[in-house]
């Protein structure tokens, strides 16, 4: 494998999913849940389910940042979980959307670079 094709290769790019649990039995808890929400949409994260965020990484040591990131933003209470695949992993995905059956994403085919 020549050095270009690793470097574009399906299981070094990967998905970041950010799964979470967070109380909001009070206004105080509502507000922090929501900015935490709010911050994972600024930081380039979709929806995937409403406790269910993803993001696209290049490869592992954007992971890493990205998950030095989140421990930065913690909201201070509930149950936050990060889990890294590779863009390989993510397109075996099933998605059941009411009746129908889907497959993964694929990545995006532009990267952004800044």
């Amino acid at each position: 494998m020549s050095r270009r094709s690793e470097a574009l290769s399906a299981y070094r790019f990967m998905w970041l999913l950010v799964m979470f649990d967070l109380p909001v039995m009070t206004k105080a808890q509502r507000k922090k849940a929501t900015a935490f929400r709010k911050w994972l949409l600024d930081e380039g994260y979709e929806m995937s389910q409403f406790s269910v965020y993803l993001r696209f990484c290049a490869g592992k040591e954007q992971v890493e940042r990205r998950i030095r990131d989140i421990g930065r933003n913690l909201p201070g209470t509930g149950s936050i979980h990060a889990l890294a695949v590779t863009d390989r992993q993510f397109e075996q995905m099933t998605t059941f959307r009411g009746r129908e059956r889907g497959r993964g994403r694929r990545a995006p085919e532009q990267l952004d670079l800044f």
